[in-house]
């Protein structure tokens, strides 16, 4: 299994999905079984109904499917 960068994925791992190049869920990967990069597991979410934010920590959405787009990373990759 792995990321559409290339990297292993593995159950535990803390993921975002994308669409296109927008980000659409995050959490923790569970029940992902090997052999299949495709609609493979589940996002349990982590994040609270509240949380604070501070700024210099943060990025807006915006940026950061601008940075997918720069790396290519935007675009689903052609089936294997």
């Amino acid at each position: 299994m792995h990321y559409r960068n290339g990297r292993e994925a593995q159950n535990g791992d803390k993921i975002v999905k994308l669409n296109g190049g927008t980000v659409v869920s995050f959490g923790v990967l569970h029940s992902a079984t090997p052999g299949n990069d495709y609609c493979n597991g589940y996002i349990a979410p982590v994040q609270s109904v509240t949380d604070y934010a501070c700024m210099v920590d943060c990025l807006h959405i915006d940026d950061v499917a601008a940075i997918l787009s720069e790396k290519g990373l935007d675009k689903r990759p052609e089936g294997k």
